[in-house]
């Protein structure tokens, strides 16, 4: 999806939803039957998402419901900004879009020859799309001083003047993601001209209100060089410094630049990694042969609280002349090794593996020591 535009026939939302639960575990369930899914480690709140049976509006966590197998619907108010996204666990933005998505599916490959999704994650960041999409969402959220661990929180009330600016007849009601970055954070631009109309300062702030025009400065009396102002006229000099602090309070896409929302993006994947990977590891921890026990070895992939159900696998041994890999096998969730070394020697086994639904590689290691 390129064109982002204002849904002409929105579809009904439900009440917001309270949803609750920790994702680490990968199967969390709502209140009923439904799983638990969340945008980002640190959460995309207040963004109204619908899947063919749930919706709602995620909650300070980013956190929605959904059936397996579902696709979601994302919006800011009326502003679709994903469509046909796989419900999951975890979703970023690299998933909001059709095409990413896609690449996502075909991991690269690390200095060791193994299968890496963060290699594909590194080049999709680069995308103009993407980092389009990660700037728009980013300078919505109400804070301008994002700190490391804080989800973006998009408040009701910036998402009403978002509606309103983008029922407005005198403007933009698309964004186009899919323009080149210098031109989507143009002055001008249609994503900038939006987001002019959008107050980040308390409800009745005097930065809130519409800045005086040229025209009503022009036609203001001078302050006077002599006696006292009086305090029921609004003179030319203080609608013009009055001006100057509204205009230079407005939030441009300026506010987070490439960097930092690389910066951003990139925090938030691997801190997806991160829980996936807690979710598993191996058995035996470690390992100790004497050389003359030359039998197949065998080590296993666990998941807490589960068994590990994998799409692909790979392993490999650092030391092959130490110990080899015999083989492996991701139906049974293991890999079998051989001691060929002499006492004193050792080697690291690489245990890598693609969890079943889901496009990221999990990897762990143990250590075989040869007594």
């Amino acid at each position: 999806m390129k064109l982002v535009h204002l849904t002409r026939l929105a579809f009904a939302f439900s009440a917001t939803l309270t949803l609750n639960g920790c994702l680490d575990s990968g199967n969390s369930s709502g209140p009923d039957d439904t799983l638990t899914g969340q945008i980002h480690f640190n959460g995309l709140s207040g963004i109204r998402y619908q899947t063919s049976s749930q919706s709602g509006t995620t909650n300070q966590d980013g956190q929605f419901h959904y059936y397996p197998g579902e696709t979601l619907t994302l919006q800011v108010g009326n502003l679709v900004v994903a469509e046909g996204v796989p419900a999951r666990p975890y979703i970023s933005f690299l998933e909001f879009m059709e095409e990413p998505r896609a690449k996502l599916q075909k991991p690269g490959v690390d200095e060791r020859q193994l299968s890496n999704h963060a290699v594909t994650e590194s080049e999709l960041r680069q995308r103009d799309d993407i980092t389009n999409l990660t700037r728009f969402l980013m300078a919505l959220t109400w804070s301008d001083a994002l700190e490391e661990n804080q989800g973006l929180e998009i408040r009701g009330r910036v998402v009403s003047q978002l509606d309103a600016a983008l029922a407005d007849p005198q403007l933009p009601d698309t964004i186009d993601f899919s323009l080149p970055t210098a031109e989507f954070t143009a002055q001008d631009s249609a994503a900038n001209r939006l987001l002019a109309q959008i107050c980040f300062f308390p409800e009745g702030d005097e930065l809130c209100q519409k800045p005086p025009t040229l025209a009503e400065i022009g036609s203001a009396p001078p302050r006077p060089t002599a006696g006292e102002p009086d305090p029921d006229i609004d003179y030319r000099e203080d609608l013009l410094a009055l001006r100057e602090r509204i205009l230079g309070g407005a939030r441009t896409l300026d506010i987070f630049d490439n960097e930092r929302a690389d910066i951003y993006l990139k925090q938030e994947l691997d801190a997806i990694t991160r829980a996936l990977s807690r979710q598993y590891y191996l058995s035996p921890e470690q390992a100790k042969h004497p050389a003359t026990d030359t039998s197949i070895q065998s080590v296993q992939i666990r998941k807490v609280g589960g068994e590990p159900s994998l799409a692909r696998m790979e392993a490999q041994s650092t030391r092959p002349n130490d110990v080899y890999i015999h083989a492996h096998d991701w139906q049974s969730a293991s890999a079998d090794y051989v001691v060929t070394g002499e006492a004193g020697g050792e080697s690291e086994l690489l245990i890598n593996f693609q969890p079943d639904d889901n496009y990221r590689w999990v990897r762990k290691e143990i250590r075989v020591l040869i007594d």
